[in-house]
């Protein structure tokens, strides 16, 4: 993710990334991507140009949040460009035969988070169980029993403005496994409880199959250029039941950029999350 900027006062400033557009020249130039790699995102459908592709952990980070391998885009197939809808889902979502619980394990202390990333998370998971989804979430102790762990960005990410990053649905029907957060949400950027939440909820979201709200345009929460991230190789299914287009004042969770405020579930929002799940 990344943030735009609004609240200069906060140092709030670029979109579900966080990073900063100042830094950005010298990111790329650090960790360059190669031109096949680019070639493979553009023709599955990604923007690299309006958001460069970062090199990242294993892999890369496309569109802002999005963890991709060299395996994961090796199997990416041609992408389209999609109408403008409302809410999309990925091709492969969780399976629940009727009932699941996704597990999320956090470490905290020295190495991990703070006691207000950790209400953050709660908060996300709070609002999913809210809308008694065929899917809940539960935050455990441990990680050996979680389907999902979150764990903390290098410093060295930290301080490239990187927030967080998250993978999409397995084909065999499993959240993806791992998000990635900052820790400095709340010390350096200075968001609230529930900032920090709609931060982790979106990456949830991810987990489970949502692509974003405006993934037509990104420009729409992003600024900067019209930019289509079209279905990139792993769909983006329209939800029936959304309104047509997205607006940045419907303060979708799943708005591919951020000034870092509070954003509870929407009407659309819910009206997807009840149709997915």
């Amino acid at each position: 993710m990344r943030k735009t900027s609004y609240l200069a006062s906060l140092a709030v400033a670029a979109c579900m990334l966080f990073a900063s557009c100042s830094n950005e020249t010298d990111v790329v130039n650090q960790d360059e991507v190669s031109d096949a790699v680019l070639s493979a995102l553009t023709n599955a459908g990604f923007d690299v140009v309006n958001q460069a592709p970062l090199k990242f952990e294993n892999g890369y980070l496309v569109e802002g949040d999005i963890y991709l391998t060299d395996a994961d885009i090796a199997s990416l197939r041609v992408g389209n460009r999609l109408p403008v809808e409302e809410q999309y889902s990925t091709d492969n979502l969780v399976s629940t035969t009727g009932s699941r619980v996704i597990t999320i394990y956090a470490p905290t202390g020295r190495k991990g988070y703070s006691a207000g990333m950790i209400a953050g998370l709660d908060l996300a998971i709070a609002r999913y169980n809210a809308e008694n989804l065929e899917v809940s979430f539960q935050r455990v102790s441990s990680s050996n029993s979680a389907d999902i762990v979150m764990t903390r960005l290098s410093k060295r990410d930290e301080r490239r403005g990187v927030l967080g990053s998250a993978g999409f649905p397995t084909s065999s029907g499993d959240p993806y496994g791992e998000i990635k957060m900052s820790g400095i949400l709340e010390s350096s950027y200075g968001l609230s409880t529930g900032g920090i939440a709609t931060i982790i909820g979106h990456e949830m979201g991810h987990c489970i199959g949502f692509r974003h709200t405006d993934f037509f345009d990104r420009s729409i929460s992003c600024g900067g250029g019209t930019a289509n991230e079209g279905d990139g190789g792993v769909g983006a299914n329209y939800i029936p039941g959304t309104d047509a287009g997205a607006s940045l004042s419907d303060k979708s969770w799943m708005l591919a950029c951020t000034d870092g405020s509070d954003r509870p579930f929407n009407n659309d929002d819910k009206t997807a999350l009840d149709y997915l799940y």
